[in-house]
């Protein structure tokens, strides 16, 4: 034998261990997609059958055709059913449920308006947002506190508030 011809063998023998992997693969595909082939044809002989019996189990003919998108105009999607609505878990985040009279009210004394947030109305809630934001939320503002069980707080505006901030902020630093 040559070097040649045994130089061939080997880069044939390589090869052909590389490629035994995919070959396998492919096998598989093939036998999977004669599998699908019965099955659409058993599909397709019975389909006849299934528009007769349908109606008579309850089965509706027009749900098949209900199934397609339906045609829209030009750069239109087509509708599709609303997806599922996905269960989150971890921390609760929005409103706490309501209480057994039915809308809680808002945390703040005197307030009265329904709560939305962490028991708190739109504008208190928009006013513990700024209160931790500047370091200033009160130890009484907890979360989900009972209704018209916090006081509330008055804030400096103007030059006032600008230098209890600048206060506090020498307080932190």
């Amino acid at each position: 034998m040559s070097v040649d011809k045994a130089f061939r063998e080997m880069i044939r023998n390589e090869i052909e261990v590389q490629l035994k992997p995919l070959r396998d693969v492919v096998s598989r595909l093939e036998a999977g997609t004669s599998d699908l082939d019965a099955l659409r044809s058993v599909a397709e002989r019975l389909a006849p059958l299934a528009q007769v019996v349908g109606p008579l189990f309850g089965g509706n003919a027009s749900a098949a055709a209900a199934a397609k998108p339906v045609k829209r105009g030009p750069g239109r999607p087509a509708r599709t059913a609303a997806p599922a609505p996905v269960a989150v878990s971890g921390k609760r985040r929005g409103r706490k449920p309501a209480t057994a009279d039915g809308a809680r009210s808002c945390a703040i004394m005197g307030c009265g308006k329904p709560s939305r947030t962490k028991g708190y109305c739109a504008a208190h809630y928009q006013k513990l947002r700024m209160l931790e934001k500047t370091n200033r939320r009160p130890s009484a503002w907890v979360d989900y506190a009972p209704a018209d069980s916090v006081e509330d707080i008055k804030l400096p505006r103007g030059r006032a508030a600008s230098k209890a901030l600048a206060a506090a902020a020498q307080g932190n630093g």
